[in-house]
């Protein structure tokens, strides 16, 4: 039961089974505090993953993560897994590894990630009128606390301010619903501000993956009558499959940018059968402060702010007694998972 850090640092190289198999294998125990009910949650599972693979990486000429695909295959667990990695390809300008999360045997998660030099950003920046601009509208230090989800029992180990601009953007009475004579729009926002609250976190570029799958689904902020009698108090969210690029490397903490906070910008537009399918759509953004330290704001501070990446996935609505039926087990054997 660890911070975010300490939960990902958790991992052991086994040099003698790439040995046996041809794959690096990664293990390590998935810590019971990053959770939804009683399941872990899928972009904390990713980043156990994403931890692997740039430790498999480190020591070669493309360390940088570029871009990361994961299908999730069954839920994983409270218990040791293990993360099997090897390399498809080496490139000129960048490397292709696959590497598959395994519990009990099975394959949980399998997933495809491109290996590169990731530069900071040098085209379509601010004062540029075609560049994309933090899309959030409060400085974190004035931004007020919300509740998180009651679900999540990682709560303790994060807090948040979601932008009520963005919320109110999902109203009956808000100018962007659409109309028949309207051109594309629809779908909902919501973004937010998330700090880490341990002071000795870091964003990193593995946490991106836990960071990019916390947001607010769909079903949450659509009106009660466009929800089909779904009953969102009592649905779970799995995610099924999750993709992300990674645009810039993470700076280091300074006066411009916070070490443990980020800003979130989601848009979610599809809804649909089977399963409630949809459609959610994320920005990770650097951000100017700490959530809630005061006396940070400064002119300018929106347009030095970089997107550090971006994710799309397919997620799911299916009832919460589905998570709730999965107990956690007993860790296995080493070997044996």
């Amino acid at each position: 039961m660890a911070p975010l850090g300490k939960a990902l640092n958790a991992i052991s190289c086994d040099a003698d089974d790439a040995t046996k198999t041809g794959n690096t294998v990664f293990s390590g125990d998935i810590d019971s505090d990053w959770r939804i009910g009683n399941v872990p949650n899928g972009g904390y599972v990713l980043s156990l993953i994403l931890e692997s693979c740039i430790r498999y990486q480190v020591a070669t000429s493309h360390r940088d993560l570029i871009h990361v695909s994961a299908h999730f295959l069954q839920a994983t667990s409270i218990a040791s897994f293990e993360v099997h990695v090897r390399t498809l390809k080496i490139g000129r300008g960048f490397t292709n590894v696959t590497a598959d999360l395994i519990q009990q045997s099975r394959t949980r998660i399998t997933t495809h990630l491109i290996f590169g030099t990731l530069d900071p950003p040098r085209l379509l920046l601010p004062p540029s009128t075609y560049a994309r601009r933090l899309p959030l509208y409060l400085h974190p230090s004035i931004a007020e606390p919300s509740t998180t989800v009651g679900v999540w029992k990682f709560s303790q180990h994060m807090k948040w301010s979601i932008d009520p601009h963005l919320r109110a953007q999902n109203g009956h009475d808000s100018p962007t619903r659409t109309s028949p004579t309207t051109v594309g729009g629809g779908g909902v926002v919501w973004g937010a501000w998330l700090t880490l609250t341990d002071p000795a976190e870091r964003i990193t570029p593995a946490s991106i993956a836990f960071l990019a799958d916390t947001f607010v689904n769909m079903p949450f902020l659509v009106p009660k009558e466009e929800r089909g009698g779904v009953s969102v108090g009592d649905s779970w969210y799995p995610t099924m499959t999750l993709s992300i690029e990674f645009k810039a490397p993470i700076p280091p903490p300074s006066e411009r940018h916070a070490a443990r906070t980020v800003g979130l910008y989601c848009k979610q537009t599809f809804w649909g059968e089977p399963q409630g399918r949809h459609d959610p759509y994320v920005e990770v953004w650097t951000a100017p402060a700490e959530l809630g330290e005061t006396g940070k704001v400064k002119d300018g501070w929106r347009e030095e702010q970089i997107c550090l990446a971006t994710a799309t996935q397919m997620a799911l609505v299916i009832p919460m007694e589905v998570n709730k039926g999965r107990a956690k087990y007993d860790a296995p054997a080493k070997g044996k998972l």
